[in-house]
């Protein structure tokens, strides 16, 4: 392989492009689309985060429909799956790619939610590319506030 890689019958930079298109060949065997990317599933990106009385999720997907994504929450896991495509001119149809970082194709994440919230009480909004699903947490494991009575 590195025989290959390195003849001199070819130009610098047309060896370093094979010695990166067979690392990247390389590493796609092990779970990394390419050798400078995420692991493949991360896409989209999440954020977690918690208050006394509810849980928010933001799911970073740019460039995504609404429409297209799909989310489901069932034994306290919510899961979020969909399709991302290229758009028309983003694609490499007469030549190859020099570098690819934009994932096409499914996707599924999932994430695990507290045992506290009320799978009754969902809300999902999307804008500016960013998913925002909240979740109430059931009002039986919300602090609640105790009046203090005077007394005379």
């Amino acid at each position: 392989m590195w025989n290959s890689i390195l003849s001199w019958d070819r130009p610098f930079f047309g060896q370093l492009d094979q010695l990166r298109h067979d690392l990247d060949s390389l590493f796609s065997e092990t779970g990394f689309s390419d050798i400078r990317s995420a692991p493949r599933g991360s896409f989209p990106l999440i954020n977690v985060g918690e208050s006394t009385d509810e849980v928010r999720v933001y799911v970073f997907a740019p460039g995504m429909n609404p429409d297209d994504l799909d989310v489901n929450l069932q034994n306290n896991v919510l899961s979020i799956q969909g399709r991302r495509s290229a758009e028309p001119g983003q694609q490499a149809d007469k030549g190859m790619y020099h570098r690819r970082e934009r994932f096409d194709g499914e996707f599924a994440r999932a994430v695990s939610l507290p045992e506290t919230v009320d799978p009754d009480a969902v809300e999902a909004n999307f804008k500016d590319g960013v998913l925002t699903v909240t979740v109430k947490k059931r009002a039986e494991v919300q602090p609640r506030r105790i009046k203090v009575k005077a007394r005379k």
